[in-house]
């Protein structure tokens, strides 16, 4: 039989995907954890994926490979798209595939499959993907190429003895190191808002708590002094915020195939660590560099969405990102409350408000009111010479 690595996450449709491929080849199930497995859903998992007749089963740990190839230079960037979400799950579909990929590889496993259908983005990632960095292994997608319905592959498992609880829950929920996607009946239309029980977290927190982010030359070092890894700080901060039940929104973007689409997400630590990233860097950089990086950070975010990470344009991105954090250190003061949280400010010694040349709209220490209208009567040359030509 000839050896396959399927993309498995306990689902119905790779759970299809395992019994019916199992038939014919050597299956080796692989999941990849970036971020929101226990050990005992790990262990479900691989319970499960054996109960499918797989060959193998193995779970890659890859939060830190997640939080160093992508995460670290969407924080640098301050990557929210359309200026709301933070890209939490087709960020972590690019590394997923591309530890699969690597997995089979390591094998010499001659094919390759995934669950996705052939109406969302999922597919365009992974299939881009392998066929990239494994030009030779042969993609095989069941559910895509046989137009299945839901409960058709429940009958399926059934006819196979594999009668577990397929029952579709009325949310589905992916999880990980950079938010939690939520998609229910509600976000499939334009007009109904997810109601608030559909969200993971619940408001568990009243009152006020002040939180301090540390940043070093971009990275997120340290939560409340508690230097530790900066994913390890990500997680420690949402088990924090997620009792205020911050982080709630819907976002509203276009599909790599041409359709629009809607998901709710919450995402407690994304948001707060963009946000108080990108307000100290208001405060250290300088107006050129913050004009260049926002839309340098937007083409770097929309790419990664569309599944364009082994472009080499990325990695030309990511220097420009990793040059532009040199001066971004310091303390960022955060106040969570119920649904929402506020920036307080900053403490960092490149703080370019601190410097001697002036206070903004009070004095001035470094010119003279000649100089200043010498410098606006040159600066406004160009407006004047339009309109004496153009009158």
């Amino acid at each position: 039989m000839k050896k396959l690595v399927i993309a498995y996450s306990g689902g119905l449709d790779t759970s299809y995907c395992a019994v019916s491929l199992s038939k014919d080849y050597d299956v080796h199930a692989v999941s990849v954890n970036t971020g929101g497995f226990t050990s005992e859903e790990i262990k479900n998992i691989e319970s499960n994926a054996y109960k499918m007749g797989v060959t193998t089963y193995k779970n890659i740990d890859a939060v830190a490979t997640f939080y160093n190839k992508v995460v670290k230079y969407l924080i640098f960037g301050n990557v929210l798209k359309n200026a709301t979400y933070p890209l939490s799950v087709s960020a972590e579909r690019i590394i997923q595939a591309i530890e699969i990929i690597e997995y089979a590889k390591s094998i010499n496993a001659e094919y390759i499959a995934h669950g996705s259908t052939g109406a969302g983005n999922d597919q365009v990632r992974f299939d881009m993907i392998f066929q990239t960095l494994a030009p030779n292994i042969k993609i095989i997608t069941p559910i895509r190429d046989q137009k299945l319905s839901r409960q058709e592959e429940i009958d399926y498992l059934k006819s196979e003895g594999i009668d577990m609880n397929w029952e579709k829950s009325k949310y589905s929920v992916n999880k990980g190191l950079w938010g939690t996607s939520v998609g229910g009946v509600e976000t499939l239309k334009s007009e109904k808002p997810l109601p608030s029980e559909a969200y993971p977290s619940q408001l568990e927190k009243e009152g006020e708590e002040k939180v301090t982010l540390t940043f070093k030359n971009g990275e997120f070092v340290a939560l409340n002094g508690q230097e530790n890894a900066p994913e390890v700080n990500i997680e420690n901060l949402n088990d924090i915020a997620s009792k205020y039940a911050i982080g709630r929104d819907i976002h509203v973007g276009d599909t790599i195939v041409g359709t629009k689409g809607r998901v709710g997400f919450e995402a407690a630590a994304a948001l707060i660590t963009v946000k108080a990233h990108h307000l100290l860097e208001k405060h250290t950089l300088t107006k050129w560099q913050l004009q260049h990086k926002e839309y340098l950070s937007s083409f770097y975010g929309m790419h990664l969405h569309e599944g364009q990470y082994l472009d080499p344009v990325m990695r030309d991105t990511e220097a420009f990102l990793q040059s532009s954090q040199k001066m971004v250190s310091g303390n960022v003061v955060v106040t969570l409350k119920p649904y929402h949280f506020t920036l307080d400010g900053i403490v960092s010694k490149h703080d370019l408000m601190s410097s001697a040349f002036s206070t903004y709209g009070e004095e001035n220490k470094a010119w003279t009111a000649d100089d200043a209208k010498g410098f606006i009567k040159i600066i406004g040359n160009q407006n004047k010479i339009y309109k004496q030509v153009n009158s």
